[in-house]
Order: C-alpha cells, then sequence, then structure tokens
C-alpha cells in the first residue's frame, strides 16, 4: 500500500512587499541563475531551483503577521 505523499517545508520563507520577485539563490557563486517570480493575486511564490517561497507581507501566508 502506498504511504500517502507528504508536504515538504519549503527551505526559507521570504515575505516582500511587492509581486515580482528576483531570486538567485542567495549564494553568490554558490546560488542559481537569476529568475524572475510573478506572483500575480496568490499570496506565494516558490522558486523552482532553490525552493524558498516568497509570500505576501501580511498575507495569512506570511509567518510574521
Amino acid at each position: 500500500m502506498a504511504e500517502a505523499a507528504k508536504s515538504i517545508p519549503p527551505s526559507e520563507i521570504i515575505a516582500v512587499k511587492g509581486h515580482r520577485i528576483a531570486c538567485d539563490g542567495g549564494g553568490g557563486a554558490l546560488g542559481h541563475p537569476r529568475v524572475f517570480l510573478e506572483m500575480g493575486e496568490a499570496d506565494f511564490v516558490e522558486c523552482p531551483y532553490c525552493d524558498r517561497r516568497y509570500v505576501r507581507s501580511g498575507s495569512p501566508e506570511d509567518p510574521n503577521a
């Protein structure tokens, strides 16, 4: 019997005010190519390279709200 897939928490959660985010992994030469992520109307977006989660500041996804 297959076990239900478990949700893996994001590696890092970063609260942002804007809806367009640039992510380069934050590791300088050890990071990844810079990608621009569009949040749109959602409360968060995740980087496909490093799994950082960018959340809209003050939204239900914001751990500091």
